[in-house]
């Protein structure tokens, strides 16, 4: 094409080949998706041509700042190439790689902006089909992108993918999909919650040593979910329920993760200070204990020094001082002393 330069690859997936290249007409840098027509496989090439067109069709009805924008399609020789916005950006993947699990607090941050990217898609007859850590990507400025439509479903089309052929990654596919029962958008939401649960623990609730062993995990086990007491547990245990009616819907997810991310100050300084007390070593509350014994023993041997007179007599305070008698400062006669009327 004389338009688009390739300059190098930056991506490779099931779906094809990214580069980095440059749009000589607008003066841009762009992403450039390549799909091999010939490329050996069990489909047709007529299905993979139909399945690239169907991504940049499906990107294109979405104009989301969460998601991936496409700009242009070509197609020469045995190739087909989609022309998208180029984000420079590491993906959520990665980032939990090289830095290690997120906070709730970032997690809701990004949850919030891939799920209003969702209710967009959805509200466009879409299905993404692929969410998970490695397609979505962290921007700068804090922009999330949500991006690779590559087996996205449009609901007003025919299916492409083979009967007995799973495609996508196994332990962010929801298990209708496995079983062969229809999908809709808690699908999509069901791979967001497992997305959530890989950006708090680093791992996916379901991965397993193998693919069918992963398989069998989303079919039949319990998820590995963080521990109760982070704030996001209850909404993924609801989003990765088995049955799809039990999941909550993406205006629901919207409101909870706003509820997160707006909780009072207070609350998240509580939090940290049970976070520090408990991060505390065990011989500090006995270091504690024993400087407030030391410190009153040297109360208590103050007060005996100075209520000792010269001489070495010892004159501890009265602990009840006498009686005094109304309307006088003497105090009252023994029994069978005289009495002296005051003046």
């Amino acid at each position: 094409m004389d338009r688009y330069r390739l300059l190098e690859p930056i991506g490779q997936g099931g779906m094809g080949r990214v580069w980095r290249a440059s749009d000589e007409l607008l003066g841009r840098p762009v992403a450039v998706k390549e799909l091999r027509l010939d490329a050996a496989g069990a489909e047709e090439i007529e299905v993979r041509r139909e399945r690239a067109l169907r991504e940049a069709r499906a990107s294109a009805r979405i104009d989301h700042p969460n998601v991936v924008r496409v700009y242009d399609v070509a197609e020469e020789n045995d190739r087909l190439w989609i022309v998208m916005e180029l984000v420079e950006a590491p993906s959520l993947a990665r980032t939990v790689v090289e830095h290690g699990p997120l906070d709730a607090r970032e997690t809701a941050r990004i949850g919030l902006a891939l799920a209003e990217a969702l209710r967009r898609v959805h509200a466009a007859g879409v299905l993404h089909r692929d969410i998970k850590p490695g397609n979505v990507l962290l921007g700068p400025g804090g922009r999330v992108v949500l991006t690779d439509f590559g087996i996205a479903a449009l609901q007003d089309a025919q299916g492409l993918t083979q009967a007995g052929v799973i495609v996508g990654s196994p332990e962010y596919i929801p298990p209708e999909r496995i079983s062969g029962r229809p999908q809709g958008p808690p699908s999509d939401l069901w791979s967001l919650g497992a997305t959530f649960c890989t950006a708090l623990t680093g791992h996916s609730p379901f991965e397993r040593a193998g693919t069918l062993a992963t398989l069998a995990a989303v079919m039949y086990e319990e998820p590995r979910l963080p521990p109760e007491d982070e704030p996001l547990t209850p909404l993924l245990r609801r989003l990765l329920a088995r049955d799809p009616g039990g999941r909550p819907d993406v205006g629901e997810v919207v409101r909870f993760l706003s509820r997160v991310l707006t909780a009072p100050p207070a609350v998240r300084e509580r939090e940290t200070e049970t976070s520090e007390k408990s991060e505390s070593p065990e011989w500090l509350p006995r270091l504690l204990t024993v400087l407030v014994l030391v410190a009153a023993t040297a109360v208590g041997i103050v007060m005996i020094i100075t209520a000792i007179r010269p001489g070495g007599e010892t004159k501890l305070p009265d602990t009840t001082p006498p009686p005094t008698v109304a309307g006088t400062s003497r105090p009252p006669p023994t029994p069978g002393g005289s009495q002296t009327p005051s003046p």
